[in-house]
């Protein structure tokens, strides 16, 4: 199998477990709690910064067109277009630039992956923010109370196991690549 037919194939993998991580979760008002994120910075990690955010504009688009991926089962461009859509969006751009982070700065530092995580964590929060208060014509700061804040702690537990995960499989990674 040649590299880039392993890349997609990682790529249709990690969407279909953002579709699977997405259903793992709690709605606790307008932007629900999930997992998705894992597989967002997993994939950052382990397939960089452009088949990282590859694999998430899949995600993305798979919930686009109507497949029920999005959280609860849901999906189509409503969803895109309603106030929680911008952090589905988020998504892609989260996984592109912690995966540049850690391309340029490496993988081997527990702290670079983890920094790079939360450079990604602050890409979703304000972009999804932001759509958020456009769509909702909220005030940026009431949007980042609900829709952020109460996220922080979870997404600290989030971020160390997607670190974990990344340094334990970036050597299997590795030895895949040759």
């Amino acid at each position: 199998m040649n590299s880039t037919t392993k890349q997609v194939t990682l790529c249709a993998l990690f969407a279909a477990l953002n579709a699977i991580l997405a259903q793992i979760s709690i709605p606790i008002g307008p932007v629900p709690i999930n997992l998705v994120h894992v597989s967002t910075f997993v994939a950052a990690g382990l397939l960089g910064s452009k088949y990282g955010a590859l694999s998430q504009f899949a995600y993305a688009l798979m919930g686009m067109v109507g497949l029920p991926v999005f959280s609860g089962f849901s999906g189509g461009l409503g969803v895109i277009i309603g106030p929680t859509g911008g952090y589905i969006l988020a998504y892609i751009m989260a996984a592109y630039v912690s995966g540049l982070i850690m391309e340029h700065f490496g993988k081997k530092s527990v702290f670079v992956i983890f920094m790079a995580m939360y450079v990604g964590w602050i890409v979703t929060y304000g972009f999804g923010t932001i759509w958020y208060s456009a769509i909702t014509h909220t005030g940026f700061l009431p949007a980042l109370l609900v829709c952020a804040v109460p996220f922080l702690f979870g997404d600290l537990f989030k971020t160390c196991f997607s670190v974990y995960m990344v340094k334990r499989l970036s050597p299997v990674f590795r030895r895949m690549e040759n």
